[in-house]
């Protein structure tokens, strides 16, 4: 006798429940340090931003820098991040 039970995996990831406002972390990779803050703030604004630098590639070509602010709703969370990964001096937005 097979049971008829749902998984996750049945109905598609299952999504966090986020409660805003909230801080919230970008990690935006790419290789212009310079270039990726200023993308960083103009895509964050009005909204305050820290960043920090994450990481530098082995070779030293990408640099990860990490993207600190709080986001009122998930509207513009996820504006940010389309912002973001539009930019073609941005390689990758975690």
């Amino acid at each position: 006798m097979r049971l008829n039970k749902k998984t996750p995996r049945d109905n598609g990831p299952e999504q966090p429940e986020i409660k805003y406002p909230c801080t919230w972390v970008y990690k935006v990779i790419g290789e212009d340090c310079t270039l990726l803050k200023k993308i960083i703030i103009s895509s964050c604004a009005p909204i305050e931003v820290s960043i920090t630098h994450s990481h530098v590639s082995s070779k030293g070509k990408y640099h990860s820098l990490n993207a600190e602010l709080l986001v009122p709703n998930e509207e513009i969370r996820l504006g940010i991040y389309e912002t973001l990964k539009k930019s073609p001096a941005v390689k990758f937005v975690l």
